[in-house]
């Protein structure tokens, strides 16, 4: 399944990926989704925020077992991130059913629209719209860097921009989430793993001014340069973050006007800071932001998984499963920070590398982590009596 999906979006130069939310090859994967979910005769709904589901059962007759991700990616991403746990996801239904398993509970699959933020810059959109977190009007007027509007890409693809908002009726079907991912670090030996937190995390953007002039004729002493701005903040960031026990960078930069023979007017760029301590995190970026223009874009606090739940996915997920913290934000941690029972299974990662064309998981590996979420979702979903 991951080979069919292997050649959308694909840069052949560098092996990347681009799936950005409602692009071309986003598109492509929903088709993909939905015709995974009708081969298996699935019940399919898309949610009035763009979130993909199918059911196994009534999701009405009860609030029902979800497992899935997100099909999207970062630019020049890898073939894991996202996608690993939807096809897992379908995977582990195959699983139970060639077993003669009948849920006691309605299983579902979702692919959460526009997790990775790539084209808006804010992560988890589907997600955070779906619970609330993300308020439809400031979701609407969220603009690419081509100037076009969330709520114009909608439109263009047959939505309601005006239907985005917290979805009460989707959220009374979901019971508990159980999202599969592979690791983004280094840390799990075992196959798979549990999460355990995830750190608190968010996006910053820093719009350093200067001047526009010539880049010839204008005198070092009379240019007002913001790129020797944004350098001095790229060196602090590292800096700061050392010093706070915290990692920062500033992954994304847009100059303007864009001239190679000219000095910029505008450097705007955007800081990603994450850490184990919250307090940590904030200091870093108070720091940074000293005399400078900033704009919050997005904030996540840490999430602690229910310990309960998280034990018992541990227990029937390995010998048990080791557990530990992440520093990626996630579906799950949305879900978890509104108040739905929420998990999260790790696919080891023997490059450690993520949001890269060098993400990898062994074949082993993703095979063992199809077989513990399937023992997850039986043990959830109960055998029917």
């Amino acid at each position: 399944m991951l080979e069919v999906l292997a050649g959308i979006g694909r840069n052949g130069r560098t092996g990347g990926y681009r799936r950005d939310a409602w692009s071309p090859p986003e598109l492509e994967l929903r088709e993909w989704f939905r015709q995974e979910a009708d081969a298996r005769g699935m019940d399919r709904h898309e949610d009035r925020n763009g979130n993909l589901w199918a059911w196994w059962g009534d999701p009405d007759r009860k609030p029902g077992v979800v497992t899935g991700s997100h099909l999207d990616s970062v630019r020049e991403g890898g073939a894991f991130d996202g996608p690993l746990g939807v096809v897992s996801a379908f995977r582990a239904v195959d699983v139970l059913r060639a077993r003669g398993f009948t849920p006691n509970r309605p299983l579902g699959i979702v692919s959460f629209s526009d997790e990775e933020g790539a084209r808006f810059g804010v992560p988890c959109v589907g997600s955070r719209l779906l619970t609330g977190i993300l308020p439809p009007e400031r979701a609407r007027g969220l603009t690419g860097d081509d100037g076009v509007t969330l709520a114009e890409v909608m439109r263009a693809q047959g939505r309601d921009p005006a239907a985005l908002g917290r979805d009460r009726e989707t959220l009374a079907r979901v019971g508990v989430f159980v999202e599969l991912h592979i690791e983004q670090g280094r840390a799990l030996t075992a196959p798979v793993g549990v999460a355990a937190a995830i750190w608190p995390h968010g996006r910053w953007r820093f719009d350093f001014h200067g001047t526009a002039d010539h880049a010839g004729t204008t005198a070092l002493a009379d240019r007002d340069d913001p790129t020797l701005k944004y350098a001095q903040a790229v060196l602090a960031a590292r800096g700061v973050a050392e010093k706070l026990g915290v990692v920062a960078t500033f992954g994304k930069v847009m100059i303007q006007p864009n001239n190679a023979n000219a000095i910029p007017s505008l450097v705007s760029a955007w800081l990603d800071a994450r850490g184990a301590d919250e307090d940590a995190v904030r200091r870093l970026v108070a720091e940074l932001s000293e005399g400078q223009e900033v704009v919050c874009e997005s904030w996540t606090p840490e999430v602690t998984f229910p310990a309960a739940l998280r034990d018992r996915v541990a227990a029937i997920a390995g010998h048990p499963a080791p557990i530990l913290p992440t520093g990626a934000g996630h579906d799950a941690g949305i879900l978890a920070s509104a108040g739905i029972p929420a998990a999260m299974l790790f696919v080891r990662n023997p490059t450690g590398v993520s949001h890269s064309p060098a993400e990898f998981a062994e074949p082993g590996d993703c095979a063992a982590g199809v077989t513990a979420l399937a023992a997850v979702l039986a043990d959830l979903c109960g055998e029917a009596t």
